[in-house]
């Protein structure tokens, strides 16, 4: 194929990518749809056969990223995660940028092993009961943990999705160059040939938060006392969501469901519970076809002047809050707490009417925080977005089904959530042991390794079979799955070759330093505005046939991929920056302030590690 020659199948493969970056920026779809879309449309358009639009689903790097998300639950179903906390109390002391240092330093390494924003969900808690405790402000301390939790998956091949695909997508690259390589055979990176730059990168960034963080980062957050949610902390948050009040329903009252009254609809008001004296029954999770009945105590959350149009609408009275239902509600066994809706939770994109929520849960969503403002009207009706802080009510027990089932990441301790097996956590990290050597000394598959010592965990009742088909983000898979193929279509067709040939005719000849810096900027790039996933399969045979066309190694332009995919600084597009935002108080201001002057350490030390160490 002749070069600088546009094809057919390449403007096919260039609206393909178009459009799903389009659709990643302005969030149309579910990533995972628009990850099944790929495959259907590659197969469609006669760019790739249906095996090789499917290949991407049964690869190297899905299944091992499938192992990794098991082992790191198996890892936290035994408490490790708690120990950490406990000996990280007693190592930081009560100075601010200790108490930093070795909390970024830990969650790094622990994201070195497991994907970054489960180590950062796990840490979260720990956070705030360290910040709580030693009088920290958590705004502090949560973007330079988030910042290292992200740095952390460049320790190691398996500790992010982009260089766990990174030696599958060489691979590929390479088989399709034979010719230009001369045949030169293609040696894989090794578990821990990352490992210098992700340490260089990673003293970078506390040495920059230890050093300039008392001018980048913000004093105190907009959600400083959600650090621990309880009583009194949750009414100085949410306060106007937190006014309530107690109905008596007249004698002379129809009888009517929840659902047909309307109660949220017409007057924005949340039913917490209903009591009906007479028959000695309290119901503190009613749902849409609870029945509303003479004599009952219906208990409500809403804003005074709500509360006022109920009364003066339905002729329900106001009763004293000093009633048993009050009583009830102030019991163990019911609590208050906020939860962050995640990255990838199932949650996103829906509204509670949809998911029914109530109803399938028990739990009462109070308030919503979003941005600046807390929103207590019309919750039902909104559809969910990733940062969303909720404001939940409900049992102990159902709150920490929320909790395993993955929906939100909660950010304190729950009462009565399940419980910890400390006494498994020595077999837990001999699996993961197990799982590394077999991997590093013995040359075994990664995604055979790292399933031995998830199936490890399995057989030594660490975690069920069921908790482990649960705790793997099936919406990452299949965003990889249509990814991958999209990135051999890219090589294939020549797209690649052809975007590499343009660059080096504008640019002329580059040196080893140039190229790898270009590079960065262009992956750190399409992984702030797409994802970081998407940016290592666009930019990878791209990088590659750019080294080959200015005579320099490829491995280390698709090294320099994997690696750039995760400076991610600038905007809270990154799942972890995502995830922390709403518990440290922080707004896209704060994530440009201190964002900027990490992105350019890191673009600096990346290029010059990469550059001049292999």
């Amino acid at each position: 194929m002749e070069q600088g020659v546009l094809t057919p199948d390449m403007i096919k493969v260039f609206i393909i990518l178009v459009s799903a970056i389009v659709i990643f920026i302005f969030d149309w779809l579910r990533v995972d749809v628009v990850g099944i879309l790929i495959m259907i449309v590659l197969t469609l358009t006669g760019v790739l056969s249906g095996d090789e639009a499917t290949a991407g689903l049964s690869s190297n790097a899905v299944v091992s990223i499938i192992a990794v998300m098991i082992i790191g639950a198996g890892l936290n179903r035994t408490g490790v995660m708690d120990l950490l906390a406990k000996r990280i109390i007693k190592i930081a002391g009560k100075s601010e940028t200790r108490i930093m240092v070795v909390i970024s330093a830990t969650v790094s390494f622990i994201s070195s092993f497991m994907q970054n924003i489960g180590a950062a969900a796990l840490f979260l808690p720990a956070v705030s009961k360290i910040s709580k405790e030693l009088k920290v402000p958590i705004s502090r301390v949560l973007m330079p943990m988030g910042f290292c939790a992200i740095i952390g998956g460049c320790l190691t091949l398996v500790g992010s999705s982009p260089l766990i695909m990174l030696n599958d997508l060489m691979g590929a690259w390479w088989a399709n160059n034979q010719a230009a390589l001369k045949g030169a055979s293609f040696e894989p990176l090794g578990l821990f040939s990352v490992t210098p730059v992700g340490l260089a990168l990673l003293a970078g960034a506390l040495t920059y938060f230890a050093f300039f963080g008392r001018y980048v980062l913000p004093r105190s957050g907009k959600s400083e006392e959600t650090g621990r949610l309880s009583s009194q902390r949750v009414r100085k948050i949410y306060e106007d969501a937190l006014d309530h009040a107690i109905f008596e329903v007249p004698e002379d009252f129809s009888p009517k469901r929840i659902g047909e009254l309307g109660l949220g609809r017409r007057f924005n008001v949340t039913v917490v519970g209903i009591v009906k004296p007479s028959k000695g029954k309290v119901d503190l999770s009613p749902g849409r076809d609870s029945l509303i009945e003479p004599g009952d105590l219906v208990a409500v959350i809403a804003s005074k002047e709500n509360i006022e149009e109920v009364a003066q609408n339905l002729g329900f009275r106001l009763r004293e809050l000093e009633d048993e239902f009050t009583k009830k509600f102030i019991s163990s066994d019911y609590g208050i707490v906020q939860g962050i809706v995640p990255p990838g939770s199932s949650l996103v994109n829906h509204t509670m009417e949809e998911l029914d929520f109530r109803d399938r849960y028990k739990v009462n969503v109070l308030a919503l925080y979003r941005g600046d403002k807390v929103i207590h009207e019309n919750i039902n009706q909104l559809r969910l977005q990733a940062g969303d802080a909720m404001l939940l009510l409900g049992p102990w027990k159902k709150l920490a089904k929320i909790k395993k089932n993955l929906d939100l990441v909660f950010t304190d301790e729950l009462k009565g959530e399940e419980e910890r097996h400390p006494e498994k956590a020595v077999p837990a990290l001999v699996c993961l042991a197990v799982a590394l050597t077999l991997a590093m000394v013995f040359h075994v598959k990664l995604s055979i390794a790292l399933f031995t010592g998830a199936i490890g965990m399995v057989l030594m009742n660490i975690i069920s079979i069921d908790d482990a088909y649960r705790s793997v983000d099936w919406m990452t898979i299949f965003l990889l799955g249509g990814l991958i193929p999209l990135g051999t279509a890219f090589e294939k067709t020549g797209a690649a070759n052809f975007i590499a040939y343009k660059i080096v005719g504008l640019f002329g000849e580059f040196s080893t330093i140039t190229l790898l810096l270009i590079v960065g900027i262009l992956t750190s790039f399409f992984s702030l505005v797409a994802s970081n996933v998407g940016a290592t399969v666009l930019m990878v045979p791209l990088s590659m046939n750019l080294a080959l066309q200015a005579g320099i190694d490829p491995v280390l332009a698709g090294l320099t991929v994997g690696v750039a995919a995760s400076n991610t600084f600038i905007l809270p597009t990154h799942q972890v920056n995502a995830l922390i935002m709403r518990p440290g108080g922080y707004s896209t201001k704060d994530y440009v302030r201190a964002g900027t002057g990490m992105t350019i350490i890191y673009l600096v030390i990346m290029t010059l590690v990469i550059g001049f160490l292999y």
